[in-house]
């Protein structure tokens, strides 16, 4: 099988996952093949207290993905640096932390090293003011360290995944037969339209039908989708055109595509092609390339670790420092945690004094607190 036709099909089954989330583990196995890697995961992970959730997994003991929920991902030095990376970026964790720094933490010596994981690659697939969601592919000795190769096949999968998971959390149903696609997605609260590859709409549910009334955000001239915004409008054609030439021709056409109403309300619209795998269905039987969901956008606020570090300047080592104080409490614990000395985590959490004009750990811990209430910004 060439490279093209193998990520063709690896396209296609991460698309129909947005539809039954029970097939991610079986592509997150073709995607440790395609990459190559030995473990994938996704889960998200609270870049203040730390708490993580594994959403899905392939490669990882169950063992050790209980221990990462309930033990080491407050450990893991991803976080909270990774918040600041933008989203659908490839990165290593080495970017994150230093390999020497990396091997020295409990989290490597405790969690990575008895799976015999050597290196990371990871991208964000979404952040907000509190947490970020990561999916991340571990590479054990087999499959040596990340490369440039492994890097740009990580690439043309990423927002691929990035759409199958946003698209999976607005229809938030267990599973969805494609074939009665728009029968189960009537009652949906989004807005949902079944469109040509020339934007016309061969179906819309009832919120869908709404919106369109409404004006505010999307109109239907002539029958055909469209948004009131002209470049917004242009993106969402753009998506429809790609859907039609399949699966990996989207790319990252119509990925959360912002749509503005007239009364400053934000939306977001996402495109799920019909024109491949368990999805194919319901495209021949609405004569449809694509389905588009539109749902109100969040609320788009700075990351905590962001917003302090742009308020008092800290080090990636002095936020590290700082959060390990949250966590684990006195130096001596950050220290074994970080994999330092007690003189280097002492001497950072004296510029963590100095720069954030307090005098006790128990102060840092309430300035972080601040920060990630809303009503104390």
């Amino acid at each position: 099988m060439s490279e093209l036709e193998e990520f063709s099909g690896l396209v296609g089954d991460i698309y129909d996952a947005s539809l039954d989330p029970g097939l991610w583990p079986a592509v997150f196995e073709r995607i440790c093949g395609f990459l190559p890697g030995s473990a994938a995961h996704l889960f998200v992970q609270d870049s203040v207290s730390k708490h993580g959730k594994v959403f899905f997994a392939w490669g990882t003991d169950p063992d050790f993905i209980r221990s990462m929920v309930e033990t080491y991902g407050k450990l893991n030095p991803l976080f909270p640096s990774a918040i600041f990376f933008d989203i659908e970026e490839v990165h290593q964790l080495i970017e994150v932390i230093p390999r020497e720094e990396l091997c020295r933490t409990r989290f490597a010596r405790e969690w990575l090293q008895p799976q015999q994981y050597i290196d990371d690659v990871f991208c964000l697939l979404e952040k907000s003011a509190t947490s970020c969601s990561v999916f991340e592919v571990a590479r054990g000795r087999r499959d040596g360290v990340v490369d440039d190769d492994a890097r740009r096949r990580m690439a043309l999968i990423v927002p691929h995944v990035r759409r199958a998971v946003l698209i999976g959390k607005v229809i938030d149903l267990k599973t969805v037969e494609a074939a009665a696609l728009a029968d189960s997605l009537d009652t949906l609260s989004a807005g949902m339209f079944l469109v040509d590859a020339s934007g016309r709409i061969v179906h819309a549910n009832a919120s869908g039908h709404a919106l369109v009334a409404e004006g505010k955000v999307l109109r239907a001239p002539g029958g055909r989708l469209g948004a009131v915004d002209p470049t917004a409008n242009a993106t969402l054609l753009d998506s429809f055109s790609a859907a039609e030439g399949g699966d990996p021709a989207m790319g990252r056409k119509g990925i959360a595509v912002p749509l503005q109403a007239h009364e400053d309300e934000p939306y977001v619209a996402h495109v799920l092609p019909l024109t491949a795998g368990a999805r194919r269905k319901a495209g021949a039987s609405y004569r449809a390339v694509a389905t588009v969901f539109l749902h109100k956008a969040a609320l788009d606020l700075p990351s905590v670790p962001e917003a302090i570090v742009r308020q008092f300047e800290l080090t990636p080592m002095e936020l590290r420092v700082l959060f390990a104080i949250i966590e684990v409490g006195g130096v001596p614990e950050v220290a074994d945690v970080l994999g330092i000395s007690e003189n280097t985590a002492r001497s950072h959490l004296k510029h963590l004094f100095e720069k954030t004009g307090t005098s006790r750990q128990a102060d840092l811990v309430k300035l972080v607190a601040g920060y990630s209430n809303p009503l104390l910004r």
